[in-house]
């Protein structure tokens, strides 16, 4: 059965502006401020349509992660529950370190975030944990969080989890290869479940050779069919920051890699990535390339064909989020004018079936907070809501 965190549902903002009326045939796009100021939410629908959503709030340097369910399409929320069991463990600061969500067997929720300078456990050598935790079996509240790191400590753009339905969880970061050692030598590591979280074996590589950005994020998700999917920039020779699609066999953990987004830069750019399940049973990725945010189904970037630009005139763009409703349509969603301890505004245009944008489906909403990234989810009637 699908998990319930809280069972009294309160109303904790209302969805405020729509890209069209309900009766003119387009999709609708609704936007929603997160309750206490959050940042970065995660959304995930179940499979009896309750939406999962939880998000960072108070110090940004020593944040928690709170998790709210709506069973009503994201009308009315349930009261916030918090997520890490030891206050101020999770780090908001950066917008490419906080929490990330899935859904596994039975509906259980798994959440993994690297910890703040108070967080405990810490990884080996005292070092920033990657904390890892999952809904209690009473669907109440959190089990106590846990370290996944056993030996590639090392952790600067944090980490993501992914989950199926087979009881198999993931928890993914990029480290180096020896304490102290540059990006060159980061790789990404899996920490693998195969009893739903319960127990966690040593990490692996899931990469050999062109590092791994040191403060950008990357994404980790379980398509339904088995590969899991990841994406994360690379920083070969310090330059060649491409972003790259990982296709993980879930019981070897090999890795087939395609560079879909080449990069060139000296520094950092801290960007993050995104992946929603598509209506027929694939997996639609979104990612930043010199300011541009690009979407496409994973399964077509393997076969070479090339990201589509969210927008025409793309400048500034960063922190997508997608989502895909019942139709076939594609919603990607970022950020503009942001920086570092900036806000700014989210944006987005959504796709039809044959990929190509609607001219009615692009918005635009102000007042993304400090630290502010976008989150979307779709309803059965096809309309796509973003919290930010």
């Amino acid at each position: 059965m699908p998990r319930k965190l809280s069972t009294v549902a309160i109303v904790l903002m209302a969805l405020v502006s729509a890209t069209a009326r309900a009766d003119d045939g387009l999709p609708r796009v609704v936007t929603f401020r997160l309750p206490d100021g959050g940042v970065q939410p995660q959304a995930a629908v179940d499979e009896k349509g309750t939406v999962h959503l939880i998000y960072l709030a108070g110090d940004p340097a020593h944040s928690d992660i709170f998790s709210i369910h709506s069973t009503d399409g994201g009308v009315t929320w349930s009261r916030p529950v918090r997520v890490n069991s030891q206050p101020g463990s999770a780090l908001a600061i950066g917008t490419v370190r906080g929490a990330h969500l899935a859904l596994g067997r039975g509906g259980r929720l798994h959440v993994a975030w690297m910890g703040s300078s108070l967080a405990q456990p810490k990884a080996p050598g005292k070092s920033t944990p990657m904390l890892y935790t999952r809904s209690t079996d009473d669907d109440q509240a959190f089990e106590p969080q846990r370290n996944v790191v056993q030996s590639k400590a090392g952790l600067d753009g944090g980490g993501s989890v992914a989950a199926d339905a087979k009881g198999n969880v993931t928890v993914a970061w990029h480290a180096p290869e020896s304490e102290g050692a540059g990006e060159q030598s980061r790789k990404v590591w899996l920490s693998r479940s195969e009893d739903d979280g319960k127990t966690f074996a040593p990490e692996r590589p899931a990469t050999t050779q062109g590092g791994a950005c040191g403060c950008c994020g990357l994404r980790l998700f379980a398509s339904p069919d088995g590969p899991l999917y990841a994406l994360y920039r690379s920083a070969d020779q310090k330059t060649h920051r491409d972003m790259t699609l990982l296709r993980i066999d879930p019981k070897t953990d090999a890795a087939d890699a395609k560079v879909v987004g080449p990069m060139e830069s000296a520094v950092c750019v801290m960007s993050t990535a995104a992946f929603a399940p598509s209506p027929d049973g694939g997996v639609t990725g979104a990612w930043e390339t010199d300011g541009q945010i690009y979407w496409a189904a994973a399964g077509a970037l393997e076969k070479n064909e090339k990201g589509v630009k969210a927008s025409k005139n793309g400048k500034g763009q960063k922190h997508p989020a997608v989502a895909t409703n019942g139709r076939g349509e594609t919603l990607i969603v970022w950020t503009e004018g942001t920086g570092w301890n900036r806000g700014g505004s989210i944006a987005w245009q959504i796709f039809g079936k044959d990929g190509s944008a609607i001219p009615k489906g692009s918005g635009r909403a102000d007042g993304l907070p400090t630290w502010g990234a976008p989150a979307a989810f779709a309803r059965p009637d096809g309309t796509f809501v973003v919290a930010y």
